[in-house]
């Protein structure tokens, strides 16, 4: 239930500020990441997750922003039952050297399981290879050829994976995807965290 004050702040009886903290955290973000992002001070933003404050409409709805939602997802006004829906036109997307990634889940406090697509123009590749792992310790990754073809680089190995195989391993080894054919490869990647032993 959100109850509007008559200056317009916003209180929720789910805990606003648990909810931004555990969002941001999912994003693995800082507070000063969110507070580049949402144009919201970092100090306001570390009073807001503490319960100390409540942030108004405005705030609120950057704050959304700088988590990449809208201000019903981050006040959970459009859920129901537990299911949220993303549509195809309002995924997560990132680009960088001709890596695309499109992020199918949206950032849910708790979530233990991240789905994406990722787009591999000619020549370009997932990370540098020295770059560190991106994901936690245990986590594990199964990758689907959707179309095309790409290299896994991982452990000092490689890969070789055509359109439709699919390859699972541990995520928090360094690794990386490279597209070395003439014409642009997709593969879809699903990372659980914290399944494997150490």
């Amino acid at each position: 239930m959100i109850a509007y004050a008559t200056v317009s702040t916003v209180t929720y009886n789910g805990g606003v500020g648990t909810r931004v903290k555990a969002l941001r955290e999912a994003m693995d973000l800082s507070l000063r990441d969110l507070a580049e992002r949402s144009g919201v001070s970092a100090p306001m933003l570390s009073q807001v997750e503490r319960g100390e404050t409540s942030p108004t409409l405005a705030i609120a709805e950057r704050i959304a922003g700088g988590l990449e939602l809208s201000l019903s997802q981050l006040l959970r006004l459009d859920e129901r039952r537990h299911v949220v829906v993303t549509r195809s036109g309002d995924r997560r997307v990132r680009e960088r050297h001709g890596h695309r990634t499109e992020e199918l889940t949206p950032p849910l406090p708790g979530q233990r399981a991240d789905v994406s697509v990722h787009t591999l123009e000619p020549g370009a590749a997932t990370g540098r290879a020295d770059d560190p792992p991106l994901h936690e310790p245990g986590a594990r990754e199964t990758a689907i050829v959707l179309d095309g073809a790409v290299s896994l680089m991982i452990d000092d190995e490689r890969h070789d994976l055509a359109d439709g195989d699919s390859v699972t391993f541990d995520a928090d080894l360094p690794h990386r995807f490279a597209n070395e054919g003439e014409r642009a490869a997709q593969f879809l990647a699903v990372v659980a965290a914290g399944l494997r032993r150490s």
